[in-house]
């Protein structure tokens, strides 16, 4: 007995090989109904312009700008009075052309060979790469008369190329879908019973159970789906608490700048206030871009399916890089800051490690204090390199450490109600330490400080 999907295949190939074949047929006799003319009109325009402008042109090196237009995706045959001929671009691959056809431009006639193109069954015009396919004007350069015959090099050409081609796919997968239809309604009759569920599924109802109880093809598809089912409940779930927080922190900033905003319309808000309100302003939208940026680099870290960019560099260069970007808010706050690294190099993705010491080093200078202290380590052991930032601020109570990791989590302390965060780079830092198959330690104490310790193979 044969098997479901053997049946689907044969028939898959036979319908696949019919429907290529009519697709083409029609899109051919489009082309030679339709676009042939159209094609020859166009190129013809861009044939006259291009002997108009030779021959407005005082001094004009012909060989050298025919070239020019060769390379501009044509291929270009010209002959003179004395019936030399001169080829620029990619040769034909038939030399067609009737003698008398070309001294008959010579004389001040135009040639449109892709119009008058004879209709072939299985030879699509447009591809036909003979110079008999040609457009022809004529021109006088030097005070000598010149024939040019011209035609699109294809491989230069995308527009009429996707047009055929995509006339052909639409044309061959409506006939496919139409005869796959058929077909699989009489093969696969209890494909109608997850039919039904996928409905359910489509609106949002994720509850259904598939009665299926089968051990070919059909019965595997059927638990596959369940399954599939579940993972869309919870995916669903996680979804609408994503978007949840996401709007949240979107509109908290975005309420701020349209209140302050309308009162700096006010003519009447003096200087001080006004610059108040646009210190106000300027924070919310800076607020506003970190969390857009990060909210990009976490769907990057999500969707990344190439490897890291991994290369080996010195960590205790790209550490010290750091600090000194965040020198500037070190000395505002009056943290001291203790550096203890090691010449270490470690194999790794620069610039997705480099978000890791920005935001543990940045988060660690916003929840210390003024006059606190901030201390970074970096050392090396037999197996691994371990980075530890330690400080004095606030700390973290347990029951907030299990969900530091969550993207929007923030901890709600009463002291630090004034300080913004976006509640993602934590989520950051640990999706990017476990794709260099490294791991995240917190030890923090309320009123003391916190250390976040970062492991990472040396490979």
């Amino acid at each position: 007995m044969r098997s479901l999907y053997g049946k689907f295949l044969s028939f898959t190939v036979g319908i696949m090989m019919t429907s290529a074949l009519i697709a083409f047929l029609i899109v051919n006799t489009y082309y030679h109904q339709q676009l042939k003319g159209e094609n020859d009109a166009k190129n013809m325009a861009i044939a006259l312009d291009i002997a108009s402008y030779i021959e407005s042109a005082d001094g004009l090196d012909l060989d050298a700008y025919l070239k020019t237009q060769a390379k501009t995706g044509y291929k270009l045959y010209v002959m003179d009075e004395q019936q030399e001929t001169v080829l620029y671009g990619a040769p034909f691959r038939k030399m067609n052309l009737d003698r008398q056809t070309a001294e008959d431009v010579l004389q001040g006639s135009l040639y449109h060979g892709m119009r008058d193109l004879k209709t072939e069954t299985f030879m699509t015009g447009f591809f036909s790469d003979q110079l008999a396919n040609t457009v022809g004007v004529p021109f006088t350069h030097a005070g000598q008369a010149y024939a040019l015959f011209m035609r699109p090099d294809i491989k230069f050409l995308f527009t009429e190329v996707h047009f055929l081609l995509g006339g052909m796919v639409v044309v061959m997968a409506i006939i496919s879908l139409l005869s796959m239809l058929i077909v699989a309604k009489k093969l696969i009759e209890p494909i109608t019973k997850l039919t039904i569920v996928t409905k359910k599924v489509a609106d949002e109802q994720f509850d259904g159970k598939i009665e299926i109880n089968r051990r070919d093809e059909i019965g595997q598809l059927a638990k596959s789906f369940q399954g599939m089912i579940e993972r869309l409940h919870e995916n669903d779930r996680l979804r609408k608490e994503f978007i949840s927080d996401v709007s949240h922190d979107f509109q908290s900033p975005l309420l701020n700048i349209k209140g302050y905003a309308a009162l700096l319309m006010d003519q009447t808000v003096s200087e001080a206030d006004r610059q108040n309100y646009l210190k106000v302003i300027q924070s919310e939208t800076e607020r506003l871009s970190t969390l857009t940026k990060q909210l990009l680099l976490l769907t990057s870290l999500d969707q990344l399916e190439s490897p890291l960019r991994m290369k080996q560099f010195p960590l205790d260069e790209q550490l010290m890089e750091i600090v000194r970007k965040y020198r500037w808010m070190l000395e505002e706050k009056q943290i001291s800051l203790t550096l203890e690294l090691e010449e270490v190099k470690v194999i790794g993705d620069p610039s997705f490690l480099e978000k890791v010491w920005e935001n543990l080093l940045s988060n660690a200078i916003k929840y210390t204090p003024e006059e606190g202290k901030i201390q970074v380590e970096l050392k090396e052991t037999s197996a691994n390199v371990v980075v530890s930032i330690r400080d004095t601020g606030i700390g973290i109570a347990p029951e907030h450490i299990e969900r530091l990791y969550d993207r929007f989590y923030r901890v709600d302390h009463s002291r630090t109600r004034n300080i913004e965060g976006t509640g993602l780079g934590l989520s950051i830092v640990h999706q990017v330490v476990t794709l260099h198959q490294g791991t995240v330690q917190v030890e923090s104490k309320e009123g003391e400080g916190t250390l976040f310790l970062i492991t990472l193979p040396k490979m």
